[in-house]
């Protein structure tokens, strides 16, 4: 094998073979040009006319003209129908044989006029006496633009349309492959360009009405049969009656007749079955068509009463303006800024309307961009790792990597998923995914370690791919896969260094894998981007990071086995190209031009032997990660106005406009039309972690680790101004109180203070004192612009004050001091005002678990000066710290922890005053803020903004642990990095970090009043957080335990009358809280007592001295952990507190443990730790001591050195010591979260 790569500049002409020698050359002549059989029969032979259409027409004499088209219509479906009964299929663009007998043969064709100065006339026979007689202009203009029908036999006489025919065939049955339009006219017979824009005109205004079997081979026809079990469609599944039928079908060919001008060109060749009906179809048509919606016809009802919406639908259909709906949730998606740049962006409109479609996290956005709105697709709950778009743009594909991963199928007109695929690739989602030329097949690439790859009938309700295969893992990761657009049984893939070719035929995947390395053509092959079939041959490319292109193509040579002479076992590597030097990095096929993209933003175009012929290397671009082109093809105004070809010829170059994006967060549109190039979108190419709104304007500044920091009017939906720092990264912004200044930190430490509207430093130069260079995480202006405090992820804070300057008379910023105040991350930089001042106050909570307080008058330069440190947390790790809202008498810091708590704390005292849970929507709140309160609000309602690892959130204040007073929703899967709420509360914006975007949510608290009420009042939503809920056993059970706490709180061998009440004391209730499964600490027991003694403190004075069973509920609920005590905390702290055995077990040895026991935390004496193991033990089946009694621990330390082993494994711990079951291996696995916002509960060892 010889290698031939062309030595002409990749900025020249270039023409060559794509095939090793003349004998496998493929054809020149279009392969889907079916060539008719040799037996064609003569003119004489043709039947003008059937004789029961004449019949038919005849009894409509005396109708009206109306009915007289419909009548039309009907007889041109009828030929569309018989022409495509049956299933055979076409591949490779040659007939495939049904086993039929040669002589039963018919050809019907359809085509239409595409001139405009002659008019179309009908051509199905009808008696004379069935035409008006009426003017040649008016019978031209009732005809005009009509099908023309011919319809030639051969041993067949033709019959007029029948009940049972059309009742036995189902729309979407065919399989049949199309065509280029005009496949079948000679060069001469082609309409030129200019003709075909003169009957674009008149077709504007004359519609035509084609009757084509392929609009039935469609999705949508397909789909209103068959509708997939997760369309939010009226369509209907039954269609009962010829009637509805040929209703349906007239409305498709309805829709049809708006169809451009190039869908008048169709020709249909079909071969007549024999008793099995089976039937070869080849079609013809023109790119679009075969998914053109249909709408049903003027004054005929719709099919079962019902209209779909996907029928009726048109396209950008879902930006009309329409009546303001209701929300129905409390936090509704109504912006996106960024998208995922490493996907590609397609053109969906590039008329009137200028639409592109692009991913963003979890969300796929209908941007029009030039009425500036975007419509969301949201449905995922894991981000988005590929899309595609069919060729007529009007079907999205989309999948994802969750652990649950989906793929749906959107309708791009109106906006509605049409079929889901639930578990497409359990084992690690979806890689990669095409859509066939048809439309009508869908495949994917699974994630996992070993890749998958199915094909999928979307348009079928079956839940089952059509077919499917494993790949082996040296093929590498196979991350593109693309359907030949001449048959769609034909699918290539690619890895870095693989090529896979496919072949399908019924539940049948074959795949093959052909070598190829350095050493098949002695030069370096590089990367494979992507792969790509052929548009006129059955070769296939594929291009490299070297500038390179291989070639595949069909080898015929002898082998040992036949099986290895068919596809895809005879495709092989025949030539290397060296097309360029640079890296190619997108393939793609428009107009029978093969179209390449590089790393250095150039695009080329190349005709099918690959000679160049233009490139546009102007745009001055990063690496190009996709082009998408319009839909529509151009009709040149001014053939000037577009580039020449490089050709000897030098004739112009017409090419659809397109859009590209780049790597670097760069989408363009181009308009090959005189060259005009629009920016579209640029947003940052790095992790998106700072976000901050102005206090009083509806501002918001975004900085990305690119160093790209830009401001947008939120409410506008605008972008204003951008300022990028070269070579730097912001991780952190912040605006003052007024919003004159904009504070923005970065990675290496460094502070710039920027006026707002500019954008212009403040300062003369920027502050770079930060301790040891650490990343600002956390910046905080004073309420009144005075200081400005900052906090770094070296554990230290840094405050900057501003002075007044003598010299430049005016106010300065400089540097105070700077403290390493934590020994753990600092979750919280928060200022305030002193009580008995206007004084600022500052604060800082760290993972340490330490609220440190600082003091600002006092501090001097370079000597920050702490006022007190508290330990706010006993074991749970704190999360966010803010300033509660005065809704009682008493002030408080409201704090988040890692067990799902929150708590409020005395701003004084610093005391805990109240414990709830928290929003359990599988992980602790990392970060809340109060909303602000407004005019137009209750001032009395508060709520309460907070996000989660991946979820944002909204909960009712007071907080009091109800469920039903919290909502949240999946807004960055990947994790949100930060949040802030707009100044009028009316807005919430998440950063989605690595995802690269940013999400505007409308806040609609109405809605989240209204879930509330519907969750019941006073008790009723804490009785379902019980164990069987009110009329359980666990109630009773806790009924039967509150009752007797009063009795041994009388005493137990008193003689006295009893007194039943409905409360207890307070000190009973650590005893009922262990009876109940829940054993707190000292500090949890001395928490929940000040919280029901100093309840009602400032209103009565007094101190609470008992607590009813309503309120114990609501304390039980609210303290107990969330989750309960899982065996792999036990097992986390056996790691950290002991060894590792032979077995690989976590162990603690006896003395460790009880020594670590009686010296650590809240340790036990001698004797209570003796009476505990003993009664755990089986030693005092009593419970230890007796009600009135003392314990003796006489023998209590033999028995327990017998007892208790040497060496004590974590699980031997829970199950013999403890006595906890131990959950079986499956149930010990954490639960995955539910993407619809429910808990990620862990199995509990201590009860409910």
């Amino acid at each position: 094998m010889s290698d031939e790569p062309s030595e002409t500049p990749a900025e020249t002409s270039q023409e060559m073979n794509l095939s090793e020698g003349d004998a496998e050359m493929p054809s020149e002549e279009a392969p889907d040009v079916e060539m008719m059989p040799a037996e064609t029969e003569s003119p004489s032979q043709a039947v003008e006319g059937p004789s029961e259409q004449s019949q038919e027409t005849s009894e409509l004499k005396e109708k009206t003209e109306g009915n007289l088209k419909l009548v039309t219509q009907r007889t041109a479906l009828f030929v569309s129908k018989e022409a495509a009964v049956g299933e055979g299929t076409v591949r490779e663009g040659k007939r495939v044989s049904s086993g039929l007998h040669p002589k039963k043969k018919s050809s019907v064709k359809i085509s239409k006029s595409s001139s405009r100065s002659q008019k179309v006339k009908q051509e199905v026979h009808m008696p004379r006496e069935t035409m008006a007689k009426s003017s040649k202009e008016k019978e031209e203009q009732r005809f005009s633009h009509e099908t023309i029908v011919k319809v030639e036999t051969y041993g067949k006489e033709f019959k007029g349309p029948e009940k049972d025919s059309v009742e036995s065939q189902r729309p979407g049955e065919e399989e049949g492959l199309g065509k280029e339009p005009g496949a079948e006219l000679s060069r001469d017979e082609r309409p030129t360009p200019e003709a075909e824009r003169m009957v674009q005109g008149d077709l504007e205004q004359h519609p035509v009405t084609p009757a084509s079997s392929e609009a039935r081979d469609t999705p949508q026809a397909e789909m209103m049969f068959q509708r997939p079990l997760s369309q939010e469609t009226e369509a209907s599944q039954e269609h009962a009656g010829t009637r509805q039928e040929e209703i349906a079908s007239l409305g498709k060919e309805s829709a049809l007749s708006r169809s451009t001008p190039e869908d008048a060109g169709l020709t249909v060749q079909a071969k007549e079955g024999n008793l099995s009906g089976q039937t070869s179809v080849e079609m013809s048509s023109n790119e679009g068509e075969a998914s053109r919606l249909p709408s049903p016809l003027p004054g005929l009802p719709p099919v079962d009463g019902k209209e779909s919406v996907l029928f009726s639908a048109l396209p950008g259909m879902m930006f009309e303006d329409k009546t303001k709906e209701v929300p129905a949730h409390p936090l509704t998606l109504s912006w996106v800024f960024g998208y995922n740049s490493r996907l590609p962006v397609f053109n969906l409109m590039d008329e009137d309307c200028r639409v592109i479609l692009y991913a963003s996290s979890h969300t796929v956005v209908i941007h029009d961009l030039l009425r500036n709105k975007q419509y969301p697709l949201q449905g995922h709950s894991s981000c988005i790792s590929c899309l595609c778009v069919s060729e007529d743009r009007r079907w999205i594909a989309t999948a994802d990597r969750g652990p649950e991963s989906l793929v749906i199928v959107w309708d791009g007109y109106s906006a509605v998923p049409v079929h889901t695929i639930f578990d497409s690739h359990p084992e690690g989602g979806v890689a990669a995914i095409a859509i066939s030329h048809d439309s009508r097949f869908l495949a994917t690439v699974g994630a996992g370690a070993v890749q998958k790859v199915c094909v999928w009938k979307w348009t079928s309700p079956e839940t089952k791919p059509v077919c499917s295969v494993e790949l082996l893992p040296q093929y590498g990761f196979q991350g593109h896969i693309a359907f030949s657009s001449r048959n769609h049984c034909e699918l290539v893939s690619n890895s870095t260094t693989q090529v896979v070719f496919y072949m399908w035929e019924g539940n049948s995947l074959q795949y093959h894998a052909p070598l190829l390395s350095d050493r098949t053509f002695n030069k370096a092959v590089g990367i494979f981007s992507q792969s790509l079939f052929h548009f006129s041959t059955e070769q296939a490319v594929t291009g490299t990071l070297e500038g390179k292109l291989v070639v595949w193509d069909v080898t015929n040579a002898p082998s040992k086995t036949a099986a290895s002479w068919v596809k895809p076992y005879n495709m092989k590597a025949v030539k290397l190209v060296h097309l360029q030097k640079d890296g190619i990095t997108v393939l793609a096929i428009m107009d029978k031009t093969i179209v390449t993209c590089d790393v250095k933003g150039h695009v080329k175009f190349y005709d099918e032997s690959l000679q160049l012929l233009h490139w546009y290397s102007q745009f001055k671009l990063g690496p190009i990660w996709s082009i998408s082109f319009s839909k529509m093809p151009v009709c040149p105004l001014n053939a000037s106005e577009f580039p020449s070809s490089s050709t000897l010829t030098g004739h112009p170059l017409i090419v659809r406009n397109f859009i590209l994006s780049t790597s670097d967060g760069l989408v363009v549109h181009v308009m090959t039309e005189g060259m005009k190039v629009t920016k579209c979108l640029e947003e940052p190419k790095g992790a998106v972690h700072a976000i901050a709104c102005h206090p009083t304007k509806p501002l918001l500044a975004k900085g990305s680790a690119c160093g790209l920091l830009k401001v947008w009017h939120y409410e506008l939906d605008k972008y204003l101004v951008s300022r990028i720092f070269k070579g730097q990264s912001i991780w952190s912004v912040c605006y003052n109180h007024d919003g004159s200044l904009l504070a923005v930190g970065f990675m290496d430490g460094t502070v710039y203070i920027l006026d707002s509207i500019s954008l212009g430093n403040e300062g003369s130069e920027p502050f770079k004192y930060s301790y040891l260079k650490g990343a600002i995480i956390h910046m905080s202006f004073s309420h009144d612009s005075r200081y400005l405090a900052t906090a770094d992820d070296k554990m230290s804070v840094t405050i900057y004050k501003q002075v007044f300057d003598e010299e430049k008379e005016k106010e300065e910023w400089e540097r105070l001091a700077a403290l390493r105040s934590h020994y753990k991350p600092i979750r919280t930089v928060l200022f305030g005002v002193h009580l008995d001042s206007n004084k600022p106050r500052l604060l800082t909570l760290g993972e340490d678990r330490l609220l440190v307080e600082y003091d600002l008058e006092n501090s001097v330069k370079d000597e920050l000066v702490v006022i007190r440190r508290d330990r706010i947390e006993q074991s749970a790790v704190p999360k966010y710290i803010t300033w509660y809202p005065p809704m009682t008498k008493e002030y408080f810091f409201l704090t988040t922890n890692d067990q799902h708590k929150m708590k409020l704390y005395n701003v004084t005292t610093k005391m805990c005053r109240k414990t709830v849970l928290g929003p359990t929507y599988g992980s602790p709140l990392e970060k809340i803020q109060v909303l602000p309160s407004t005019e137009d609000c209750n001032p009395e309602k508060r709520y309460l903004a907070y996000i989660t690892t991946d979820k944002v959130g909204l909960q009712i204040l007071p907080v009091d642990g109800n469920p039903h007073k919290s909502s949240a929703f999946i807004c960055h899967p990947a994790g949100v990095s930060d949040f802030i709420c707009s100044h009028r509360g009316h807005h919430l914006f998440t950063a989605g970090g690595n995802d690269l975007s940013v999400m505007k949510w409308d806040v609609n608290l109405n809605v989240l009043e209204a879930a509330v009420s519907l969750g019941g009042k006073d008790l009723i939503p804490f009785y379902n957080l019980l164990d069987g809920g009110r009329e359980g056993e666990f109630f009773r059970e806790l009924e039967d335990y509150f009752y007797y706490a009063q009795l041994r709180h009388q005493g137990i061998d008193t003689m006295e009358r009893r007194k039943v009440s409905t409360h207890i004391p307070l000190e009973q209730v650590p005893f009922v809280m262990r009876a109940m499964g829940f054993y707190p600490s000292e500090e949890q027991i001395e928490n929940m007592l000040n919280e029901v003694k100093f309840g009602e403190y400032l209103e009565t004075g007094k101190q609470v001295t008992e607590i009813n069973l309503g309120d114990f509920i609501k304390l039980y609920i609210n303290h107990r952990p969330a989750f309960g005590l899982s065996v792999r905390e036990i097992e986390a702290a056996f790691q950290v507190l002991g060894y590792e055995n032979e077995k690989r077990e976590a162990c603690l040895s006896r003395t460790d443990l009880l020594l670590l026991l009686q010296q650590k935390g809240e340790h036990f004496t001698e004797e209570e730790l003796a009476e505990c193991l003993t009664t755990l033990l089986g030693m005092n089946p009593e419970g230890g001591c007796s009600e009135g009694g003392a314990y003796d621990p006489a023998g209590a330390e033999a028995f327990i050195e017998e007892e208790i082993p040497e060496e004590i494994p974590a699980t031997h711990f829970v199950a013999e010591i403890l006595g906890l079951p131990i959950p079986e291996p499956a149930c010990r696995e954490t639960s995955k979260t539910t993407e619809t916002g429910s808990s990620d509960r862990q199995p509990s060892l201590n009860g409910p």
